[in-house]
């Protein structure tokens, strides 16, 4: 079986002898009383390669917004969220919102409508949080960053990112040659921003294959959250071996990480060139997480269960507010390129003919595709 549904873009899998031996599984008592020893010291390896002051470890974004949720809900705040947002991320605004906190919905990647909410409460001596995802598959876009800061410190508000998806596959941008930038440290050096006034928080699940969460940002903003999280004293902090994988997952970023990220890169233009080529099309620029564009419902659902027929695994899903069900193939850095050309052909075979008549316009354009879609000049001018 040729799988297009595992979300560990660069391929990291840490099998237990490439880890260092424990003693200790865990520690047997509360985050808040004791954290194994290189937690700390992992945490600081997160904070300095996403561009933050300091970072926190957490078992899972579950725990972490939650947390994060519970700690605004005891501030004066509303929390403009957008409206399709990770549903972790709503889980934990919805904690805020049973504690009396007034949550906002704004459009998708649309400063406009965050601008026009955030104007209708200037009144209010509440301080404004912005939720949002970093990068979100389901259209393949980063949100706009610059924008939303703009606005964020026009109404000296807060900007908390989930950036599970970017961590570990955008980084700096140093040249034009490498689509993802370089470094792996997510939507914040891809875009060049810093400051005290955001908040990332993001799992290592995708990037780095490490099932562990991190917070990062200011030291103020993080050892409150230290001060005010609930399941830091209820839960377990995160076991030494998961640490001990993370702590691996680094060193691997360090010295491998800028050539997985182009050979993913590769796998990529692979794809969607072999797509173009049937004309298909995807919706996903570089990334990993490409989506055909045009097969829905039905005939998505079809198609997925043809290809598992054939020995290639891929995934459905449906957007927030889709209606119908897309089908997206999950691209690896260990994906070879035997692999993509099998899927390919076997998306030939089994395409519909009427696809075969889509308009040009659907196909991919040429050009790093991220770096078409995110260089721009900010249009918010307060």
């Amino acid at each position: 079986m040729i799988d297009f549904s595992s979300a560990l873009y660069l391929g990291m899998y840490h099998s237990s002898q490439s880890l260092p031996p424990w003693q200790q599984l865990t520690l047997g008592v509360p985050a808040a009383l004791a954290e194994p020893p290189s937690a700390g010291r992992v945490a600081k390896a997160l904070a300095e390669l996403q561009g933050c002051k300091q970072a926190v470890l957490m078992p899972s974004t579950l725990h972490l917004f939650w947390d994060i949720f519970g700690m605004l809900s005891k501030q004066a705040v509303t929390i403009y969220l957008d409206e399709e947002a990770y549903a972790i991320v709503q889980w934990g605004a919805e904690r805020a919102a049973a504690c009396g906190v007034t949550i906002r919905k704004f459009r998708h990647h649309d400063p406009d409508s965050l601008f026009s909410e955030m104007t209708r409460q200037a009144h209010s001596r509440k301080r404004p949080v912005v939720v949002t995802d970093g990068f979100c598959p389901a259209c393949g876009k980063l949100a706009p960053i610059h924008d939303y800061l703009t606005i964020v410190r026009h109404f000296r508000g807060l900007l908390v990112l989930d950036d599970t998806q970017a961590l570990g596959i955008l980084g700096e941008q140093l040249g034009t040659k490498a689509p993802y930038g370089f470094g792996g440290g997510g939507t914040l050096r891809w875009s060049g921003v810093s400051g005290s006034d955001i908040l990332v928080g993001a799992s290592l699940a995708k990037g780095f294959g490490v099932p562990i969460a991190t917070l990062a940002g200011s030291e103020f903003m993080i050892q409150q959250f230290i001060r005010l999280s609930d399941t830091r004293v209820h839960c377990s902090p995160p076991s030494v071996a998961v640490i001990q994988a993370a702590e691996h997952a680094l060193v691997v970023n360090q010295t491998q990480g800028n050539r997985l990220r182009q050979q993913l890169a590769q796998r990529i233009r692979q794809f969607r060139e072999g797509l173009r080529l049937i004309g298909l099309a995807s919706i996903g620029g570089w990334f990993p997480v490409q989506t055909l564009h045009g097969i829905i419902g039905t005939a998505a659902v079809r198609l997925h269960q043809q290809l598992a027929q054939r020995g290639i695994q891929t995934v459905l899903s449906q957007p927030r507010n889709a209606t119908q069900a897309r089908l997206s193939f999950l691209i690896t850095a260990r994906h070879s390129v035997m692999e993509i050309d099998r899927c390919i052909e076997m998306l030939d075979v089994l395409n519909p003919t009427y696809l075969k008549k889509m308009p040009a316009d659907w196909l991919p354009r040429g050009g790093t595709l991220i770096q078409q879609e995110v260089h721009h000049e900010s249009r918010i001018r307060l």
